[in-house]
Parts: C-alpha cells; structure tokens; sequence
C-alpha cells in the first residue's frame, strides 16, 4: 500500500514535510519524504567566508573572559576567517592530514573552535575527545584508547597544565603539543597565538578547492558506556547536508540570524555539529555557555539566559527541569528568556510531560503563545539531524518523520520495529574499525540507530513516530517477559509528577520492577522540611506509594508495574559517568554504581527507604 498527506496550513509547522508510506512482503515499512533536499556546499567553511563576505563585522562566537570582568570577548566572521586560513596554512606545514589527523583534548573554548575550522576547511580529520577522558579517569584507558585509534600528528589541550598528566601519559612521542597557555613541563608545547600568527598563501585555497566531501572530515567518538569508545567518521557531506536539513525544517533560520547561547560540548555530535553548524550554516551569533544543568553549575546558564534573548534554546531533559524552576521564579528572565525565542529543541532523553506543559504556561502567561517544542530520533552516525516531529504532532515520546533527504526503514526485530535510515549526512562507517562498521548497517546498507518506533496513531501513520526504546536497553524478568524501558520510563516519570524528575528502572532476571527515582528537588522541599531525609519522610513516602499504586493499577503486566521504589538522595556523578557530558542519565552505569542499592530494593526485609507498592511496610 502507498499513501501521501500533506496538511494545509497558513503557516507550515515546524519540522518535517510530507511523506509517503508504503509496506513491504518482508514486514518492513519504508517513510520517504516528498520534498527534495536543496544544494548543498561541499565543505562547511565554504559558509564562514560567505558570511565573512556578507556580515564581515558580526560577532560568530563570544565567551565571557574572566580577565576582563566577565566581558563578552567576541570573535566575528572575517576575523575567524582570518585566523582559519593562518591556523589552516600551519596545519600544511606541519604535513597534517588524513593520517596524521588533528585531536582536541579540551572543552569548547575560543581556540578550539579555530582550530577546528582549519581543519575542516584544508581537509585534515579532526578528532575532539571528551574532555573527561583526561581530567576525571585515572587510568586514562579510554583517552589512550582514543589516541591510539587516531593516531594524530597534532595534540590540542588549551591549558597545558590542567591536561599535563594526560597528556605525558597518553600523548604519542611524535605528535607535535599545542596549547593555548601554560604549556606542560616536561613536554615541549607549542603555542596556539604562533599558529595564529602564520601567514597564510594560496596553498590555503588550494587545499580548500580540493577537498573531497566524502573524505573524514571529524572523528566523534561514541560515549563508551558499554565497552571502549568507537570513532564515527563524519565526512564534509554528512556536515553540509545535515545543515541544509535543518534549515528546511526550521525556515526562519533563513529569515533571521539565528542567535545562540549554548553549552553543549563540541565533542557529541549535538553540541558540535548540529548547533555550532546550524549558527555558521545560517550567518548567526554563538554564546558560548560556561554553565551546565547540574547542581553548581547552572547559576551561569541563569546569568547568560538574563542577559542573551535567543532564537533558540537546546537543552537535555534535565536542563529543561532546571530552566522550568528558574523561569518561575525570576520575572527578569522569564522576559528575556521569551523575547524572541521561535523554538526549543530537547534531545538525549524524552522530556517529561509535567515539564513540557510547566514551559507552555510560563509562555503563555509572558508571550501569550506557546513556544513549538521540538525534537526528533538523531545520532552522532546521522550527523545528527534524522528523524523530527512535526510542530502540530509533538509531544512528549513523540519522535515523528525523517527530515528532507533521509529515508526511514522500521525494520521487524522481534516484537518490535527498528529504525533505520539512509542519505547523504549518514556516517560510511568507524575510524579504523571495519567491523564495527560492519555489524552498524543492515544487508541492504541502511543505518541501524538501534531504537524502536510505534506509530503515534495507528489510524494515521503520516502524524510520524513515537519511541518504543532501545532494543539492547530492554531485558527479560525472571519470568521471561520483557521489560520495554524507554517508554516505561516515561510513563512512570509522568506519573509521579511533580515529584520525580528522572527514573531508572531495575533489573534483569529479577521477579519484579524496581525503581530509583530522581526527586524534583523544589516539590519535594515542599513536602520535606529542610534537614530531613526525603527517602525516608512519611509524608513523602506516602504520596510516591499512593502514585505508584495508580501506575500499577492501570497495568496490564507485571513489565508495565513497579514494586518497589526508592528516592535516590545524593546526585548522581557525571565524575563516574552515571550523567553523560550532555546531562543525561546512563541507566546501565547508575545501576552498576548503586549496585548495593539495587540490591536493597530486592532484599527480603528492605531498608526503611524501600517504597513498598501494595505491600505491607
């Protein structure tokens, strides 16, 4: 069968356009969109100096300098121009290139981004790293596992002495050390002013004019939460096209310069493609955010978010919580933060419903609209941009359609159907790994993202997708039953609103659910009084039991109903990477962390702080 829908609308809604549909003999159904995607440049610089040529004054990248005050230090698009093509002529005479790759140790800074940019635009592979590789393991197992598989003829750490024992202990001899200060001792360093300083001549060009799009352009390294981290080869198509995506689903990038204040690392493919690109991609402005959604650090975000009205604001879920309590209480940000925000944009985890409707009524009440929340299905191997809701058919679990020149394949595995996808901003494959690249693509050599979809509405398929979780996150009770968790997740998370902002579910080969919740701190203050542990407050008990017997009740299985439960009180540790670089949860290192706790919520006579749910306490 084959069908079509295209909605008409005064204003088309955000996200993807229309598809057709059709089902295959083997079980497979294919989404292939209608609209054909646009030109494209065949290198992302190409970008910078059109808008070096168009807007040679307007700011690119700013950051707060601490020397200065705090002062925003602004580098605008001639001026980062100028400095690619000088840091772009050093690279040549150091003899970068696709075997001698370039690798960034440290976080998004000024620097980094330049460097980047140079890279990109005489065609030497960059390779950024997680900075946490360096400054929080010990044993550097998966940093030396990175330079190993790189193999870089260039090291890049902007404060020497903060990465000096990384950097002795994982640093190829051969590799020539640049940092932006304080060089390390012991290790001879180059400074990055004297790559800036280089004069550049037409070899510059040269190299630019032969870039080949389809050759390494960066080397993003998956997270490693299961095993050593695995190199994605991101190549100047997958970049440029995946832009291209994006301003077809998002027209207004196209009206207005789209203005930034981001914190996502450069490392992960949201942070360092997908945001930074879509600001170059389209002539806008990027605040670099020095804080985090994590306790400590989001005062920044709050006093960047006070003083920078933006076109747009990505976040993860737990930033999106964070932002909620702050914009309720603060009538100076609230009014900044909605000025002229035209979207917001989640991604990493599904956003709790709670939340989602707390941010409309902040909107409502400032702007008297709703601001279109937006996300979609992406990966570092997509570049990331793939699959999007559209605006009118988003919301919470919602994934919806693939975006303008990816097609979609739902592919049966077991009981479920997985996603995959193939196009121009898909990955060839692993750095130096060909079975990895192998075992990532189905026979007819579509991309396996490894996530299950279900239709959102069974009666109309064309309202696109919703997440049906993880394929390899899901696991089998004692009983042999399995436990779907993404979407299990959600729904629990949703039904102990307000109090809960996050969950991990609990365990395999058990006879029963379990949970660990993450408390919404402000709902739970006002239950709790300060100085009282909420894990074992009567009250606060008291409701989470009432809660999650409703969420049982309406059960059908012993899969779909927690038994028991417990309030996790300390934070989780992005240091043993239970929180991700981009403020999400790893669900498998929590529970290997909290092993004991698990343990407890299991044990025949639990501890005072096991939520008992139609048990007698």
């Amino acid at each position: 069968m084959s069908s079509v829908n295209e909605p008409q609308a005064l204003r088309a809604p955000l996200g993807p356009g229309p598809v057709s549909i059709s089902m295959r003999d083997d079980g497979c159904m294919l989404v292939t969109p209608l609209g054909v995607l646009g030109p494209y440049p065949r290198r992302l610089t190409e970008r910078l100096e059109y808008w070096a040529a168009e807007a040679p004054d307007r700011t690119l990248i700013a950051r707060r300098d601490p020397t200065q005050g705090g002062a925003w230090r602004r580098i605008s698009y001639a001026e980062t121009l100028n400095a690619v093509r000088a840091v772009g002529q050093a690279l040549l005479d150091r003899g970068a290139s696709a075997e001698r790759p370039v690798a960034i140790l440290s976080a998004n800074c000024l620097d980094q981004a330049v460097l980047k940019l140079a890279a990109l635009h005489v065609g030497v592979p960059v390779a950024p790293i997680s900075p946490s590789y360096s400054l929080v393991a010990r044993d550097f197992t998966k940093l030396r596992h990175c330079m190993s598989l790189v193999a870089p003829g260039l090291v890049f750490a902007d404060d020497g002495s903060r990465f000096a024992e990384a950097i002795a202990a994982t640093c190829p001899p051969g590799a020539e050390l640049v940092v932006s200060h304080d060089p390390p001792q012991g290790r001879p360093a180059t400074l990055f002013g004297d790559l800036l300083s280089t004069v550049p001549t037409a070899a510059v060009e040269r190299a630019a004019a032969a870039i080949d799009p389809d050759a390494p352009a960066k080397i993003l390294f998956t997270s490693g939460s299961t095993g050593v981290p695995k190199g994605v080869v991101n190549t100047q198509r997958m970049i440029c096209s995946n832009q291209q995506m994006l301003r077809e689903a998002f027209p207004f990038l196209a009206e207005e310069p789209p203005v930034l204040l981001d914190w996502l690392p450069w490392h992960h493919t949201f942070g360092g493609n997908h945001n930074f690109g879509l600001v170059l991609y389209n002539g806008g402005t990027l605040y670099m955010d020095d804080g985090r959604p994590v306790a400590g650090r989001y005062a920044e975000s709050l006093r960047n978010l006070r003083e920078i009205a933006t076109h747009i604001h990505f976040n993860v879920p737990l930033g999106f919580a964070e932002l909620a309590q702050a914009l309720r209480a603060d009538a100076t940000l609230r009014a900044t933060f909605f000025s002229r925000l035209r979207m917001m944009f989640y991604s990493s985890a599904g956003l709790p419903q709670h939340i989602w409707d707390e941010l409309d009524a902040l909107a409502l009440a400032e702007r008297g609209e709703r601001i279109p929340m937006i996300t979609g299905l992406g990966a570092t191997e997509t570049a990331p941009f793939a699959i999007c809701v559209r605006e009118d058919y988003s919301e919470s679990g919602a994934v919806g359609l693939p975006v303008a020149g990816v097609e979609l394949k739902l592919a049966p595995v077991g009981e479920k159907l997985e996603a995959r996808v193939r196009g121009p901003s898909i990955t060839p494959g692993y750095w130096r790994n060909p079975a990895a690249t192998e075992a990532a693509f189905d026979e007819e050599g579509w991309y396996r993202f490894g996530d299950a979809l279900v239709p959102l509405d069974p009666s109309d398929l064309h309202k696109g997708f919703r997440f049906d979780g993880r394929i390899t996150e899901d696991f089998k009770l004692s009983s042999g039953t399995w436990v779907s968790v993404g979407p299990l997740r959600s729904r629990l998370v949703a039904a102990l609103a307000p109090f809960v902002k996050d969950a991990v579910i609990a365990a395999p080969d058990r006879d029963m659910l379990t949970a660990i919740l993450i408390p919404e701190a402000d709902a739970v203050a006002a239950v709790v009084p300060r100085g009282e542990d909420a894990a074992t407050h009567a009250g606060l008990r008291a409701l989470l039991a009432a809660k999650l017997a409703e969420f049982g009740a309406g059960a059908a299985a012993s899969s779909q109903r927690i038994a028991r439960a417990t309030l996790l009180t300390d934070p989780l540790s992005m240091e043993a990477g239970e929180l991700t670089d981009k403020a999400s949860i790893n669900q498998r290192a929590v529970l290997t962390r909290r092993a004991s706790l698990v343990d407890e919520l299991y044990a025949e006579a639990p501890p005072p702080h096991v939520i008992l749910v139609g048990e007698p306490a």
